[in-house]
């Protein structure tokens, strides 16, 4: 490899997650005084010698790469992106032996795609090879010698060597990490912001510190170590002008200017598990001395030491089931912090500044930061005489609590006249609380419905967060027995999908019959309350019948069939889970009957079955277009077929309870007529006390198949 001139002046691009080139601009100012450096969005440049670029690839513990400018020009059409890249006398920077990739960001109206743009420079860069040497290099995705970067920013094309190769916020002592780890130059950036680097011999305390990122380059600041000493390969040595001897200088001044850590660093998390994954990438970054590890939970662990810094990246609760149990957390923690921590200056990076409220501090400033892709904001905070003091507690008085223990009021009656422990005490009563509460024995699952376009999300989150809040006080439910689920309109199998894995199941009771709900794992809990009058309409039908429940879900409805003394129940659904689930409500309730159960297409099987029942309920969904079916379903533009289908399985004086949950469903009573059915509407008598507010939550219908003899009638 050739050496270049020492005095050479290069010019240099630093690039490093948007918001952070005002403390990158800080950094490099400590790096090479020497240098002037003027900022961009994202982004340093500056002129400087090629120790310059070593020393940053080595210190920096803010930047993203290290870029060197090799050719830059106007561009119109992409010959003329060739053109600027043609100019690179590319055999200079690399061989025709080494295998080399191109990166390429930033798009205009010439060069309008990026894959485009990376092809474009290719093309230039192994014609140039070809005519200079009769062979060409490859390219290599994954283990590139060298990184060639093309950046576009409106008319102008720029090409750089990419001296770092992958991004420096990459230290490579992370052996394990947890979920959604935090970046490591994010994290230093969050210790510059906290105020700790001015004074690294105060004490660091990380309450969540999860696999360990903050204290780890806390404990790396603290001893003076390069944070790319661990980095085997560089971007620089599939160079051919990088000076071997000089970047071995740079990394032995490094190695001897480290320190012993003068202050005390915690490092805190409640799960075990990921705190032996912080432990370990300590252990790799040769930190593991400088910090003190616990586990414990952070809103009860005291620290024997005198007031310093907080500096965490807790969760966030970007997933709405997280938000019931992290909203108390939050609150127990704030009374916690006040408590025991007065002095202490805390920083704290969250995508959900509201949930932070919980706290009860006032911030004194705040930066707005990229986590990855979420944009997120560090909370300054100084636990002082004023934010540490303790409030009386005020009873929660909002609009939302008040309608809450009215309607629980107003209830009480009703309830215990009801024969069950599931039911529903809100329904969306008020506009700006747009959910449905429903119990469940002693849990709640809140439903939040799709907050209308004009309201904004963060009013729409910040409600919700009321509502959270606010309920424990209220209904005595504890928030770890609080479930919330998002509602929006579910098409094909989407209500059959998992939500999560946590398997959280209960046995409730309704009208003599007992039911498995799980109230976590899948967007509907496996009972639908609005349909309580309606199974008990079935079982008061069902004496003595050879009962059929089509679309039979968990099958509640072939319980109470059961328990009504049916003959036989024959219980069908397309899902093997919720087909499993009718067997164990079936089981539950010691049912004696004989029980049938059908995997299958409703539509298909129905159409080819053979068999007749004397009572047949059919509760479809909407719309489906679910691969397990031959064709799309639309429950207004395919109920007549249904229920035609239905009526060859049907006794000569049998019955279908018809029902469905479409708010616009017409049913053309002549054309169900013309089928050979009387037509009772009994959606009023199906719809319990507690779901009179939606009037229009199901439609039900009684279908009374016309015997000869009744026909006979009508004639004369």
């Amino acid at each position: 490899m050739s050496s270049p001139d020492l005095d050479t002046v290069y010019e240099f691009l630093i690039t490093t997650s948007r918001g952070l080139d005002e403390l990158l601009l800080e950094e490099l100012g400590e790096i090479c005084p020497e240098r002037m450096f003027r900022t961009h969005p994202g982004q340093v440049v500056f002129e400087g010698s090629l120790k310059d670029a070593y020393q940053i690839c080595l210190w920096s513990r803010l930047a993203n790469r290290v870029l060197l400018k090799v050719s830059e020009g106007k561009i119109d059409s992409a010959e003329d992106l060739y053109n600027i890249v043609s100019k690179v006398q590319w055999s200079t920077h690399f061989s025709v032996e080494n295998t080399f990739v191109i990166d390429f960001t930033g798009t205009n109206r010439t060069i309008n795609n990026t894959q485009f743009g990376a092809l474009k420079i290719k093309d230039a860069i192994v014609d140039q090879f070809s005519e200079m040497f009769e062979q060409r290099p490859s390219v290599s995705k994954s283990a590139a010698d060298i990184r060639i970067q093309g950046r576009v920013h409106r008319d102008t094309a720029s090409i750089y060597v990419n001296l770092s190769g992958r991004s420096l916020h990459q230290r490579y002592y992370r052996q394990n990490t947890g979920q959604a780890p935090l970046k490591e130059h994010l994290a230093c950036a969050m210790l510059m912001r906290s105020g700790w680097t001015k004074s690294p011999e105060k004490t660091l305390y990380d309450p969540m510190c999860g696999s360990g990122t903050i204290a780890i380059e806390a404990a790396m600041i603290a001893r003076k170590m390069a944070p790319g000493l661990k980095r085997e390969n560089w971007g620089f040595y599939g160079w051919l002008q990088h000076d071997q001897d000089l970047w071995e200088s740079v990394k032995n001044d490094a190695l001897a200017g480290q320190i012993e850590a003068k202050g005390l660093i915690f490092a805190n998390d409640n799960d075990k598990r990921v705190l032996n994954h912080a432990k370990q990438n300590a252990d790799s970054a040769d930190v593991f001395n400088a910090i003190r590890f616990f586990n414990s939970d952070a809103t009860k662990l005291q620290l024997d030491s005198e007031a310093g810094f907080i500096v965490s990246n807790p969760p966030y609760g970007e997933r709405l089931s997280e938000l019931t149990e992290l909203l108390p957390v939050f609150q127990d923690w704030g009374m916690h912090l006040k408590q025991h921590f007065a002095g202490w200056k805390m920083s704290l990076l969250t995508s959900n500044r509201d949930l932070f409220r919980q706290l009860k501090f006032v911030a004194n400033k705040q930066y707005k930061m990229m986590n990855g892709p979420l944009e997120c904001v560090l909370v300054n905070y100084h636990l002082d005489e004023k934010n540490c003091e303790i409030r009386e507690s005020q009873s929660i008085n909002n609009d939302f609590a008040n309608r809450l223990a009215k309607n629980l009021k107003k209830m009480q009656r009703w309830i215990k006249q009801q024969n069950t422990d599931c039911y529903r005490i809100y329904d969306a009563d008020l506009p700006d609380f747009n959910v449905a509460i429903d119990k469940y024995s002693d849990w709640l699952v809140v439903q939040e419905y799709a907050a209308p376009k004009d309201v904004p999300e963060q009013k729409a989150r910040k409600r919700l967060h009321e509502v959270l809040i606010t309920l424990p006080s209220v209904t005595g439910i504890s928030a770890d027995k609080i479930v919330l689920k998002t509602r929006k309109q579910q098409k094909g199998s989407a209500q059959y999908q998992k939500v999560a894995q946590k398997k959280q199941q209960l046995i409730v009771h309704e009208n003599g019959a007992k039911f498995i709900v799980n109230l976590t794992d899948y967007l509907d809990t496996g009972l639908f309350l609005d349909h309580r009058s309606t199974r008990l309409k079935i079982q008061q039908m069902a004496r003595n019948k050879t009962v059929l429940n089509l679309f039979a879900y968990t099958g509640s409805v072939s319980v109470h069939a059961g328990l009504g003394g049916a003959r036989s129940v024959t219980t069908v659904d397309m899902s093997k889970t919720y087909i499993d689930w009718a067997k164990e409500n079936i089981k539950l309730n010691q049912l004696t009957n004989a029980n049938e159960f059908v995997q299958a297409d409703c539509l298909t099987w129905l159409s080819q079955h053979q068999q007749q029942y004397d009572l047949i309920f059919i509760d479809p969904p909407s719309f489906s277009n679910s691969k397990r079916m031959s064709d799309t379903w639309d429950v207004q533009r395919d109920y007549l077929k249904l229920i035609s289908d239905a009526s060859k399985c049907l006794t000569e004086q049998g019955t279908i309870v018809f029902s469905n949950n479409l708010r616009s469903f017409k049913l053309d009573e002549q054309a169900v007529q013309n089928q050979g059915f009387a037509v009772k509407d009994i959606t009023r008598e199906t719809i319990p006390e507690d779901f009179k507010r939606n009037t229009k939550i199901h439609h039900c219908w009684i279908l009374n198949k016309i015997t000869s003899e009744m026909k006979e009638i009508n004639s004369q």
